[in-house]
């Protein structure tokens, strides 16, 4: 998983006051917690927006006034109207504790299925995983490459022995629907077949 660097200053009023004069002043108020007593703490909104606007979850390496921890976002708060963000939990690691996480599903592959003319639908942009810290992966990858139309991915059918999955196993990934401009895979099939028997003649 990548990482990322962020540093913050410790915020003295922890109340809704304190957090309005926090965010008043370009800031966001952050609470650290999951090793021992929590730590509240302010960081840049700029610097907190590249972490949370981005399709990659990283572990934040947090520098807070000289003391030193690695966090994920556990929790985020945002402004119902502006969508500005409010308040960000972050949760401590611990390399020998299992944490939840939710993780990128990233397609590669072309579908032969979708050459075919099928509608290539994602259901899970995420899956939610559970590992240890050293073992997360930046995404989950799946390959659509022998996808055909009316054929499915399922959790069950992705294979990583290093993180857990906490949705169901029959739960479809990606699937591949019949549009009105499909072919069938059986023609295209006979149509490779065909191409074969007359390379080899």
């Amino acid at each position: 998983m990548k990482k990322v660097q962020l540093s913050g200053s410790v915020r003295p009023n922890v109340g809704k006051k304190g957090a309005k004069a926090t965010r008043n002043a370009g800031l966001v108020p952050c609470v650290l917690y999951g090793q021992g007593e929590q730590t509240a703490f302010a960081v840049k909104a700029n610097d907190i927006e590249k972490i949370v606007y981005s399709p990659d979850v990283y572990q934040v390496e947090l520098e807070i006034e000289g003391k030193k921890a690695v966090g994920i976002i556990q929790e985020l708060q945002q402004h119902p109207v502006k969508g500005t963000i409010q308040h960000v939990d972050f949760l401590e690691l611990n390399d020998k504790k299992e944490v939840k996480v939710g993780l990128p599903v990233r397609l590669i592959g072309n579908s032969r299925g979708v050459l075919n003319g099928g509608r290539l639908m994602q259901i899970f942009r995420r899956l939610n995983v559970l590992a240890l810290p050293a073992d997360l992966p930046e995404a989950i990858v799946v390959d659509i490459t022998d996808l055909r139309i009316g054929q499915a991915i399922r959790i069950k059918d992705i294979a990583n022995n290093k993180v857990k999955f906490l949705d169901s196993a029959n739960a479809v990934i990606v699937s591949v629907a019949r549009s009105r401009v499909s072919v069938d895979d059986e023609a295209d099939d006979a149509d490779d077949a065909s191409t074969e028997e007359e390379a080899g003649e």
